[in-house]
């Protein structure tokens, strides 16, 4: 088949990540363009021509500029044939993917990101000082999301997040939950049905799980556990 989609991104990004390691289990042919964040080529005219959000990830398919992970996965699913455990044509599946998906926007991406990017990203770029009271705020609120996680979405026998069968709710998920792990917090710190789950999806998915997470594994300071690649 040949590669009408081009896909923009950077592996820093989690939902980068995400669109990656399911462009590649999905078997989805694609032209890989990389956009490097910390050089600021999201923030060139060029880019903006290819995206008005100037943000990545983002496609463009057969003329269509998209943007939105989660929406890029669904046009993905309805253009390319997939196997159907990824995103179910059963309604009442779907239905339960599709409510992770957009609870995730205010829980798993918004407090892992948050916590990230004051604990590491910004005094990094900005010099920015750590209040340690703010500090322990956005870490309660993560590890919050994380409980929840561990309990109502793991904590009755479930071996995925929507299913018994990995779907794209669980590679979003993890690929969120990876991302404070740069900034020394160790999600699967006392939530054993989390890290389980973690070991799970990383299985599924790799070799891709682990080249997406390359570098997130390299910035990981030793004191949090990582797979050995």
């Amino acid at each position: 088949m040949a590669k009408t989609l081009r896909y923009y991104y950077d592996l820093m990004s989690q939902p980068s990540r995400a669109l990656y390691i399911f462009l590649e289990k999905a078997n989805i042919p694609y032209e890989k363009c990389i956009v490097n964040l910390g050089k600021g080529e999201h923030l060139t005219d060029e880019f903006k021509a290819v995206n008005r959000f100037q943000k990545v990830p983002c496609i463009v398919d057969k003329g269509l500029h998209l943007a939105e992970s989660v929406a890029i996965l669904r046009y993905l699913a309805r253009e390319y044939k997939i196997a159907d455990h990824w995103y179910p044509a059963d309604s009442r599946l779907r239905a339960r993917i599709d409510e992770y998906l957009e609870w995730q926007h205010h829980n798993t991406r918004a407090r892992g990101a948050v916590y990230f990017q004051y604990m590491w990203l910004r005094p990094k770029l900005m010099g920015s000082k750590v209040n340690p009271e703010r500090a322990e705020q956005y870490r309660q609120e993560l590890a919050d999301c994380l409980d929840f996680i561990e309990e109502e979405y793991l904590g009755k026998g479930s071996k995925f997040l929507a299913s018994e069968e990995i779907s794209v709710a669980d590679i979003w998920a993890a690929c969120e939950i990876e991302q404070p792990k740069m900034a020394g917090f160790d999600p699967c710190a006392g939530r054993p049905n989390l890290s389980a789950w973690m070991a799970r999806v990383r299985d599924a998915t790799n070799p891709y799980y682990d080249e997406a997470h390359k570098l997130v594994y390299k910035i990981t300071p030793e004191s949090v556990p990582k797979p050995k690649l």
